[in-house]
Parts: structure tokens; sequence; C-alpha cells
């Protein structure tokens, strides 16, 4: 998408960027790049950590017309290695040696010659930028969005957001998921203000709020449970918070308003997807908890049956498909496409309903829902009731093999506590028939755990989706009752 025209400015561990200066330094970056060869329509992969240089390769790697691949910094030689073979770039740029030793890289860390900026409009069919799929039930896949989709998701979040250049932002979400991408790019386009962090620190994301008279804070679920479980939040000055957005999984109501009212903060939940970055957010005035919100500007919504394919009623649940000019060109390998479109609407895989106002709820994804004895269970129902116990840090729960089907396993993470040792056992102070009896208390019979593990952490990406697959890999032995 084309950089933009819009002041602003960007904070960095002590150093300060106008908007002319990223440009100037992205005019730099390009002329070094395209020196290298690379030329319009190549792609280019990024794998950097949180940091300015990553917004100038971007911007850099728009100018020349080619697409951003980008890479986590969190991956292994393995992944990227992977990544590499389903996106074919012809050169690097990043601060990351496992990327330098599969492709040539600029190093990111090598100071840039900045040159004054001109004009640069890329084509807007063409790819902008490649970023994967979350790949929580297998090998991720590359989303390409051109500039064109990307251009739309971003206008879209200034408009849900009310973003104007008057706003103050902080980034600590990795660059690499499409929510740091979209946040990053959207603050350029208004002309926002915002501070990059290295890396996710709480306290320190709090005293920012506090110094920089933060305006907008953007959350995702390890955030909101760092900030919800903070011993000292209350010291912390928040007042300069018109929202707290929380977005890549549904809320958890206990931990929302538990900050909520710690600090007055209240919450803005919005709903996307790397293949459609803007599906939905709550109203500005009136948000809810328990809803994503309503359709954004653009977005066309509808619901079919997980059964039949056929489009239900408002109320009725089942699969949530969308129509957008934002959702991507598709996937590589290209092969995958087909199946993310029922035709024309962008599968999203998630399961819930649209009332007849437009309000619309997620009850969990397609793929994770657990079958008992023909029932269709969804974990983030047992979860929410699981985050309500005081002594409960995070939870995710997932599905085994059963005779009848499968059966209903709740992975718990306990509070902090020098009482409680955390092998596989809480009992010193929580126990598994109290966590069984807390979920059959609240929900129906079939719903409840039939086992609880407590282990150290849930293993979560960055984005906050837990990883369901490593939970039953290692606690999802098949039960035999």
């Amino acid at each position: 998408m084309s950089p933009g025209s819009k002041s602003g400015a960007l904070d960095f561990e002590g150093r300060s960027y106008s908007r002319n200066d990223l440009d100037d330094l992205a005019a730099g970056l390009a002329d070094e790049l395209a020196a290298e060869g690379v030329r319009t329509g190549d792609r280019v992969a990024l794998m950097s950590s949180n940091r300015p240089e990553f917004v100038i390769a971007v911007l850099a790697i728009w100018r020349l017309g080619a697409a951003v691949v980008l890479l986590s910094p969190a991956w292994k030689h393995d992944e990227v290695a992977h990544a590499l073979a389903v996106t074919a770039p012809t050169r690097a740029v990043g601060d990351n040696p496992v990327l330098g030793a599969l492709l040539p890289m600029r190093d990111l860390d090598h100071p840039i010659s900045p040159r004054a900026a001109d004009a640069a409009s890329p084509d807007p069919a063409a790819d902008a930028v490649l970023v994967f799929s979350s790949g929580t039930t297998g090998l991720p896949k590359a989303v390409r969005h051109t500039h064109a989709s990307l251009a739309f998701g971003v206008r879209q979040w200034i408009e849900v957001l009310g973003l104007t250049g008057a706003d103050r932002i902080q980034i600590a979400t990795p660059p690499s998921h499409i929510l740091g991408l979209l946040n990053i790019v959207t603050a350029l386009e208004a002309g926002a203000w915002m501070r990059l962090h290295r890396r996710f620190d709480l306290d320190t994301m709090l005293g920012c709020i506090q110094d920089d008279r933060i305006t907008i804070e953007m959350a995702v679920a390890p955030i909101a449970l760092a900030i919800a479980s903070h011993p000292k939040l209350e010291t912390f000055d928040l007042s300069s918070l018109r929202y707290i957005m929380w977005g890549a999984t549904p809320v958890t109501a206990a931990v929302a308003e538990q900050v909520t009212a710690r600090t007055g903060v209240r919450w803005l939940p919005a709903y996307g997807a790397s293949e459609l970055p803007v599906i939905a957010c709550n109203p500005l005035d009136g948000a809810r908890l328990d809803t994503v919100g309503k359709a954004a500007p653009g977005v066309r919504v509808r619901v079919v049956s997980l059964d039949t394919g056929a489009v239900l009623a408002p109320g009725e649940t089942g699969e949530i498909q969308c129509r957008a000019d934002s959702v991507m060109a598709g996937y590589l390998p290209a092969e995958a496409t087909a199946s993310a479109f029922d035709d024309g609407w962008y599968r999203t895989g998630d399961v819930g309903h649209v009332d007849d106002d437009g309000w619309i709820r997620l009850t969990d994804r397609a793929k994770e829902m657990i079958k008992v004895r023909g029932f269709q269970v969804a974990p983030a129902e047992i979860e929410a009731v699981l985050h309500g116990h005081p002594l409960v840090r995070d939870c995710a729960v997932f599905g085994v093999p059963a005779e009848d089907g499968e059966s209903v396993v709740a992975a718990v993470a306990v509070v902090d506590t020098a009482a409680v040792a955390v092998v596989d056992t809480a009992a010193d102070i929580l126990t598994e028939d109290e966590l069984i009896d807390l979920v059959g208390a609240r929900l129906a019979t079939y719903k409840r755990p039939r086992r609880v593990v407590f282990v150290p952490e849930i293993p979560r990406l960055p984005s906050g989706k837990v990883l369901r697959r490593v939970l039953k890999e290692r606690y999802g032995r098949p039960s035999d009752q």
C-alpha cells in the first residue's frame, strides 16, 4: 500500500523519528536493495525485532514494488526454512542470524544512509505483504495481501478505532503478526504518535501509558492476563487511556472486568484474522464484553451450518463467513486457497452467531470444537467458567479420544503462590474435583472436564491463541473413562 503522507512521530529507546525521517531512511535502504537486485514483483523476507528499522524496511521494500515476507523472530531454523520454501523470496532483511544463514540478508544492525524521498505509488493489485497464519492446527500458510486489500483494512481500522493524529499508541506486539503490522501502518497513515518496544515488558508498558499519556492501548490475551494480575496496577496513572483494545482472541470477561474495576479503563473488543484483518469491532460508545461487536464498514457477515453449509437465520450458531475488499488475495501454497472460500465468502473457521441487531458472538474455532456423546462443546465456554476462579491464572480446554467420541480435558495454570508447587498438581490450594464441580455447577453435565491437569504455563502464540495441539501432545492421553 502507499506509505501515505501524514505527519507523525515514532519513538524508540530515546530516539524520535518524524515521518520524513522514516521516508528518507526507507528511500536510502531501497537504493541499497535495488543495487542488490531487488525488483518490482520480487519478495523480500523480513525477520526483525520490533524496532524502527523494521518499519523502514517495510517502507523500503514497498517503494521498490516488492512484497514483504514477514517471519517471526521467534522462529527456529526449520520454521524459517519452511517459510522460505513456501514463499521463495529472493533477498532478506533483518537482524536474526537464523535468516542470514539461509538467505543473503541485509543486516538491520548496520546503519542506513538516508536520501531525500520522492513519491512512491505501488500497484494496488500487487502483493504488499505475506504474513503467516497462526498454524494452531498444522504448518502455517502464507497469507497474501495486496496493497489494495491492506489499505482497505487500514482505513477500516482507523474508522472503528476512531484514530486521529491526536492519538498516542505503543506497540509491543510482534510486528510479524498481522495485528502488529496493522497497528504500525495504521498509526503512520493516521499521523498518530507511536512508541515501539523491542519486547513486551509489563511494567515498561504501564509506565509508558502514564508518562507518554497513551490514549489507546492494544492488547492480546497474554497482555490482558498480565495486566489483571499485576499486584501494583493501581499505582500507575492510566487515566489518559480512551480504552484498551482486546483482539486476536475472544474477551475473557472475568479478566477484563477485573482490570476495569481496578483502573476504571474500559475495553474495546475487536475481531479480525490474518486473512481479513478487520472483521468486526465494538462501537466506541457502548462497547460490550459479550460480543466482538458488529461488522466493520465494508464487511458483510453470514453464518452457515457446520453440517450442511446452509445459510442460517439470525441467532443460529454455525461458521462465521465474510466478504470484504480487505480479504486476502490467497494463500501460499496456492492449492490451500480454494478451501478457504465458500462461493466467494471467506471461511473464518470461527463458530458463533449474529443476532437480529448485528452483534457477533464467537463461541470457538470449528476445528477445536469437542464432540462429546454427539454434543458440540466449545472450549471457550468452559474456559470462561474456569477463568472466573480466583486461583486460576490461565487455562485452556481441549478434547481427547474417548469411547463415546471425545472427552474434555482442562489444562490450568494457577496463580503464583509460594504455597503451590506446580508439578501436575496444585492440591495444596486447588483441586481437580473443585474445578470440575465449578464447571458442572455452571454448565451442562456433558461439558464437565473429565480430567484437569495443572501446568506451569499455557502455551500460546504471541497473538494469544492457545496452542491446543501442544497441550494434546503433552497431556492428551486417550480417556478410558
